[in-house]
């Protein structure tokens, strides 16, 4: 069901860029009938409020993109963006993935049977609210508190309380959460992202008392480079091999920056090898 959700998202990304005329620095559609992407009603609803309660967007407007009725949301995420990098230790610029992305890879999560989902580098907070949306017990862990505000308002003005947290993720305590079987989404595509992949994967995987091997989940890339120092396995094969990684899924959705491109962004999703 899921890799059906993923291909219809995929396939309405595309349309929508050929007719899209434009020009805000962010847009992305969300669909307002459930059954157009056979998603829970509830869920969608609660989607679109997400986008509704985010000050990031600033309009929306209808589109109906194959037989589909959509609202588009557009905005601008400069100012956020400004400030996600003056931290020392903020090795990822704020790049949003589309809400409906971050709803996709939250079912995919389900379907590995993990309890918990952490975001490290959770932003504006999507990807921890589709989480909670869904069912599942969510933390957001982002160092920049100007977003973290922007988490707590959204939190607040829909209700869904998915843990925003001010913190700085390479130094966090991941114990204190109590965690059993959690999945850990790293933002940051490669290389950005492989310095904060290198300083909290080994304090994850030093807990104690999992249930199971955690999920790691890497945001990769189909085009490398030709700077690249690592090309392997969309660009983390290097950081999967440091830490004995093997992949359980690939999934391919729109983000921010591959709206106006071909090809989407990977998602891969990891796990400890026994």
């Amino acid at each position: 069901m899921n890799e059906a959700l993923v291909e219809a998202i995929v396939t309405l990304k595309t349309e929508f860029m050929k007719r899209n005329e434009g020009g805000s620095h962010i847009q992305e559609i969300m669909p307002t009938l459930p059954e157009s992407l056979s998603i829970d009603e509830h869920e969608l609803e609660m989607l679109h409020k997400f986008a509704e309660s985010n000050s990031i967007y600033s309009d929306s407007y209808e589109m109906n993109i194959l037989d589909t009725v959509c609202k588009v949301y557009q905005g601008d995420v400069s100012n956020y963006w400004l400030d996600s990098i003056k931290h020392d230790t903020s090795y990822t610029p704020f790049y949003p993935i589309w809400i409906l992305s971050a709803y996709a890879l939250v079912l995919e999560s389900k379907n590995l049977g993990v309890k918990q989902i952490i975001d490290i580098g959770s932003g504006d907070g999507r990807i921890a609210y589709c989480a909670k949306v869904a069912g599942l017990e969510s933390y957001g862990i982002e160092i920049d508190e100007n977003l973290v505000s922007l988490e707590n308002k959204i939190s607040s003005n829909t209700g869904v309380d998915f843990h925003p947290m001010i913190a700085d993720a390479t130094q966090f305590d991941y114990a204190s959460l109590e965690l059993s079987q959690p999945i850990f989404f790293i933002s940051g595509l490669p290389e950005v992202g492989e310095m904060l992949a290198n300083n909290v994967i080994p304090r994850i995987t030093s807990m104690q008392n999992l249930k199971t091997n955690p999920v790691f989940v890497f945001t990769g890339s189909h085009i490398m480079r030709k700077d690249s120092s690592d090309k392997s396995k969309w660009g983390w094969g290097k950081v999967m091999e440091r830490y004995n990684l093997e992949v359980i899924k690939t999934v391919t959705l729109p983000t921010y920056w591959t709206v106006d491109q071909p090809v989407d962004t990977p998602f891969i999703f990891t796990r400890t090898m026994i």
